[in-house]
Parts: C-alpha cells; structure tokens; sequence
C-alpha cells in the first residue's frame, strides 16, 4: 500500500504549511480527507493503469461496468490538418460564397476553439475544391484517410466537436455541412438522429463523463488533452427512451439560450441586433439566461449521477474536484488554436455605432429594429450555418451596397453624417465626438472585433492621411477591380482640387503680414494639402495593380495598400510584412501574386502542381499516369514564355516597380517618410 496526500486545491503559497498539517495528522494517526493509500492493483480498472489515487473503487468499477463510448453505433473521428491555413483556412465572413453544403467550396470548419458547452458557432471555413483537396492529399494522412475511406460516412454529417486542448472538456453542437479539424475532432452516432446526439452532448458534458475523462489521466480536468482515443475508452450508460428524450430536450434548451446569447455578436452566424436594440425586439434577458443555464447543467449531473451509479459520497468528491480545478495555481497549457477571441466590441454604444456602420454600407438590414422585419425563426441545433446571419439582409432583398464612404463633410457619402442619419431613424444615440470616433478609434476596434482564431480579417478597411485628417472606407463586399480608380476619380482627386482651391482663397485673403492666427490656419490648410496630394498619389500608383480576389484572404488583398493606413501603425506594420513575403515568393499560391508576378509564378507551376492547381494550370503542366499519381508534363501543352506573356500588363509592372521603389526608398507614406524595410523585388 501506498501513502499519497493530495494538495492541488491548495494555494501555493500555503502548500508547505498544509503539508505540514496533513504529516502531523498522520504521526498522530489521525484521519485526513487528504490522505489516500490505495492498493496499486486497484489502478489496473482504469485504461492505461493511471495513478488516480484519490479515486474510490466503486468509480474505478465503472470502466469495468458501464459500455465504453466506442462501439457499432458510435464512434469518435480525427479530423486533418491543412498545414498551411493561412492559405486554406479564412472566416466565414470574409469569403465570397458561404457555406454549409457538401458542393460548396468554403464549408464551415470545426477548428476548436475556446470551452464552450452544447453550443460555439463555427466561425472558420476551409477551402475544400480541387485544388485544396491536392495539397492537401500530398500534406497529411489524416486527409487521406478521411477522404478515401471514410468520406460517405463523416463529411458534412450533423455530430458533435470539441477542443481537443482546453481547460475542461466541452461538447458543442456541429451542425449538418461541417468539416472538422484534427484540433476539433468530432462524434457521430449511427442514423444521425438528432434526440440521439442532443442526449449523448447532455451526457458528455455532465460532470461525470468529465471526471471519468480525467480519471484516465490521473489529472483534474485542467489543461487536459481531449484526444479521441481518450473519449472513446470513457464509458457511456446505455440510455432507455424516457432518459434520452428527456436529456436530449435539456441539452437542446442550453443550446438554444446559449445561441441567443450570441445573437448581440455581429460576427456570429446567429447575429440578429446589437446589444440595446436586441434586448426592446428580442426581450434577450442575459442574467436570466444564465440562471437558467445553470438550472439545466445541474439537472443534467444530477440524471448523469443517477445514470452511472454513483454514490452520494463519490459524487460528493467528484464535485469538489470540480471546484479545485476551477480554482488551481496550475498554469493552463491551452492549445495554440484554442484562441478564439471574446466578443471585443466593447461598451453596447461601440457594438450599437459598429453595427450603423454596417447598416450604412448595406450589411444589416435595420428594419429588424424597427419591427417592420420579423425576427427570423431559430433553427434547429443540427441545421447547415446560413449563408447570412438574420441581422443582414436577405440576399433577395438586399439593397445596392455602398462600396466607398469618405470621411467629408458635406459629401453625399460622409460616413458620420450617414451614421448619423442612420441613428436619427432608429432611435440609437451617437456621441458628440463621432467623427473624430470614425476617423480615430474605429478601425482599429473593428480589427478585433473581425479577428478570430488568430486571423484578422476587418471588412470596412480605412484609408486615411497619416494624421487620419481625411479617410475613405472600403467595403470588401462591395469590391470591384475598378474600385480604386473610382476612389482615384470620384472622391480624392476632386477633394485634392477642392481644397487647393481652399488653400488659394486663403492666401490671397491672408496676403502679406498675417498675423499668428492666420498663419496657423494657413499652416493647417497647407499640411492637410501636401497630406491629401500624397495620398491621392498612391492611390493612383495602386490603381493599375489592384485586382481583388476574395479567396486570397483580407490581408493579401489588403498588403498593396499598406502606405495608405499609416493612421494605424500595427495593421501598417501587418501588411507591410504580408507585402514583402508576396514580394519575396511566400505566397505564390494567391491570385495577386500571378497577376503581379507571372513571370516568376507560371514556372513555378512545372514543378509544384498544388500552384499548378491553384492558377488554373494543372492541365498545361501535368498529366495523371496510369498508376493515379500525377507527374509533370515532359512538355507542357503551351509554353511558359506563352502563358506569362498572357498574364502580363504593362500597366501592372509599372504599378509595381513604382510601388516596389517606393518600399524600398523610404518615400513619402502620404506626405510623409515611410519607414518600411527593403523588400527584394521578384525578379
């Protein structure tokens, strides 16, 4: 027999007095609740013989009593890997076609993430064509298994996911259309019944399953690794009719309030209206949902408790651990995907001004808060993600999105005065100091409101002067590849012109001698002058080259414009390195860069048939032998110096050169020294 004292619910800076407390009990054969002195025999019950000491006999008994989650109806899938998500992986909100069909090529992706229980809204897609599908054949085993032998039985099926590496196991819902990652590893049961999932999620999050998980690791459920095989040894209770009908209904109720609760995030597939306006139309009650949920988690235990058998006294146990772990000095060892960020939106009036500024580029669709839209119905737990989230507008419906707003007062299209025209007809205050809010604190909360999984992808992109004196807004959905040279045509070069004229007026009305006043305000006008003239200019540099592609990603088709956000220095910085690694050959695979560089790019489709795939070359430079292996052409069907002449503009190697010259010469970022470092020009 041996002698084990448990501590990890102690604090650590009193861990040495405790011990001290428990080995005095000891001398004094007195008993301790943190002494345990099991039969090492005894651990051989669990799977892998752990050293779960402080587990009673009638718990280890389980593994021995109660069927195993593995079995004919059941079963627990490795997802796989892209090795390469920056590429293959970007949010929903940020692709052209969304989402949910096995024929799509942008289904959603269940990637892990943060604990979340019976509910987590897949926010990710994963390129799933062709093309995606080759590079990922020749990257990893897991896509090869999931694909060649197992495709009809578990791609795009209703199941459910977890993360594999989080603090505490969390089952959610995944619904119908859905890949999953190695990350995000998913259960299926056979037939696919809905009450048969909703039960067996009930179940899997009920404190029980979780210490029966953490058993197997002779750990508490902190920082554990939640591996499939680990899942699939947990025993799992046979469930009769009346248990599974009644756990199913308790699990489908805490995914339906836990899915509300989502319904003020405007990045979620649930989003119906900003915090405020969405508790007057909804009656959303947090603190109630809440309580409720509560409610719920402790009937499941208490159904789970009964279910497996356990005593009073060990469920007494049980839950204490539960309470220990929740208050550990143990540091997390959080997995490097288990990053999804809180909603960052900030106070309700930044989520409220947040979502206006989508109203006024056409994105939501505001009549939900004017009760002349109806709420649309909550789906069922299992249904495909929609292509839109309720609070946007319908796609029959949708009115002609704004692709350019300015920050200018007295323009048709000034973003402040649009947002507050916007706010007059719905009933939502705006501070005094909107503008300057627009111009200065926005972009940079939309950043981290539209960044997820450590990928950022912001949908209203500012431009702006240095100073950020003067902005114009973009929005992604409303791209065109003329849309710079309309920005070049319609906005800056006629503000350029007006304030020119601006400038002229004042001088002659100051004229010689002007007193300190007058030459502050002529100081002013002259700065806002060379300001605007720099950037007027690079956006005529960046015209020509501009050809937006949306499965490139937002920060790709964002790189080229990086001189025109230095009023945001990180995201500068951001695209700036995203624009030397498309300049140095990092991300041959994107649209941008064969149109750029097709005299570097196209010949890189002779030998790397994934980039062959991915420009639409496969055919010219490969052929499938008779063995099913792909092999490089002895002679492509059309020469290289033929395709790279195709894809070559004088306009666009010029555009390039200049812009290439410019990050390397340190000129003017709108009127003022850029201080990018050198980037190598492809060659």
């Amino acid at each position: 027999m041996t002698t084990f004292i448990r501590l990890l619910d102690v604090p650590v800076v009193e861990k040495d007095s405790a011990l001290r407390t428990v080995i005095g009990e000891l001398a004094n054969d007195n008993a301790s609740s943190r002494v345990f002195e099991p039969e090492p025999k005894d651990f051989a019950s669990v799977p892998g013989s752990p050293f779960a000491y402080w587990v009673s006999l009638a718990v280890c008994a389980t593994f021995k009593s109660v069927p195993t989650f593995a079995s004919d109806t059941r079963r627990v899938v490795v997802g796989f890997q892209s090795f390469d998500d920056f590429r293959f992986v970007h949010t929903w909100w940020e692709v052209a076609e969304q989402i949910g069909e096995s024929d799509k090529k942008w289904p959603v992706f269940a990637k892990g993430g943060a604990l979340s229980k019976f509910y987590r809204d897949l926010v990710l897609v994963v390129q799933w064509d062709d093309g995606a599908h080759a590079a990922y054949a020749g990257r990893t085993s897991n896509f090869n298994v999931l694909i060649t032998s197992s495709r009809d039985d578990f791609l795009y099926r209703p199941g459910l996911t977890w993360p594999r590496r989080t603090n505490g196991l969390s089952l959610s819902v995944m619904p119908s259309g859905s890949i999953f990652a190695d990350k995000g590893p998913a259960a299926f049961i056979e037939r696919d019944e809905p009450n048969d999932l909703l039960a067996l999620c009930a179940l899997m999050n009920s404190k029980p399953f979780g210490y029966l998980v953490s058993v197997q690791l002779a750990r508490t459920e902190l920082a554990q690794s939640y591996e499939v095989g680990l899942i699939q040894q947990t025993p799992v209770p046979d469930l009769s009719e009346d248990n599974t009908k009644i756990l199913a209904k308790l699990a489908c109720r805490a995914w339906s309030l836990k899915r509300s609760l989502d319904t003020v995030n405007e990045t979620s597939h649930a989003f119906v209206l900003p915090p405020g306006l969405n508790e007057k139309i909804t009656g959303l009650d947090p603190a109630a949902i809440e309580k409720e949920l509560a409610a719920i988690q402790r009937e499941i235990d208490d159904r789970a408790f009964e279910l497996y058998g356990i005593t009073a006294e060990d469920r007494a146990t049980i839950e204490a651990s539960g309470k220990s772990s929740a208050t550990s000095d143990e540091p997390t060892e959080d997995d490097d995907e288990n990053d999804e960020e809180e909603n960052v939106s900030g106070p309700a009036e930044h989520s409220v001004l947040s979502w206006l500024v989508g109203v006024v580029f056409g994105r939501f669709d505001p009549r939900l808060a004017l009760g002349e839209r109806d709420v649309p119905p909550e789906p069922e737990p299992f249904d495909p993600l929609p292509a839109r989230s309720p609070g946007m507008w319908p796609k029959e419906e949708e009115l002609r999105l704004l692709p350019i707003a300015v920050d200018d007062p007295g323009h048709d299209e000034d973003l402040c005065f649009r947002v507050q025209s916007a706010a007059e007809t719905l009933g939502c205050k705006v501070p005094e100091n909107l503008r300057s809010w627009l111009a200065h604190d926005f972009f940079p909360l939309h950043i981290k409101m539209y960044s997820k999984s450590r990928r950022k992808a912001p949908i209203y992109w500012q431009l702006a002067t240095p100073s950020g004196s003067y902005s114009v807004w973009l929005y992604l959905h409303a791209f065109t590849k003329d849309t710079l040279y309309t920005l070049q045509r319609d906005y800056v070069g006629p503000k350029v012109e007006l304030e020119m004229r601006k400038l002229e007026a004042l001088r002659k009305e100051i004229g010689d001698g002007p007193k300190a006043a007058e030459r502050k305000r002529l100081t002013a006008q002259e700065t806002f002058v060379e300001e605007l003239r720099g950037f007027a200019e690079e956006v005529k540099r960046i015209a020509p080259l501009w050809n937006p592609n949306l499965d490139d990603g937002v920060v790709i088709n964002f790189a080229p414009l990086w001189r025109l956000v230095a009023h945001y220095k990180p995201w500068q910085k951001e695209l700036k390195t995203t624009w030397d690694a498309l300049a140095n050959g990092d991300y041959d695979w994107a649209h941008l860069a064969l149109h750029l560089w097709p005299e570097r790019v196209v010949p890189k489709c002779a030998t790397d048939r994934s980039l062959a795939i991915a420009h639409g070359l496969e055919d010219v430079f490969w052929v499938e032998g008779g063995d099913g292996k792909w092999k490089a052409r002895a002679k492509p069907t059309k020469s290289v110096d033929e395709l790279v002449g195709e894809r070559t503009s004088a306009a666009v190697k010029e555009s390039v050169q200049s812009l290439m010259q410019a990050s390397s010469s340190g000129g003017t970022v709108a009127g003022r020294k850029a201080t990018g470092s050198k980037t190598r020009a492809a060659k």
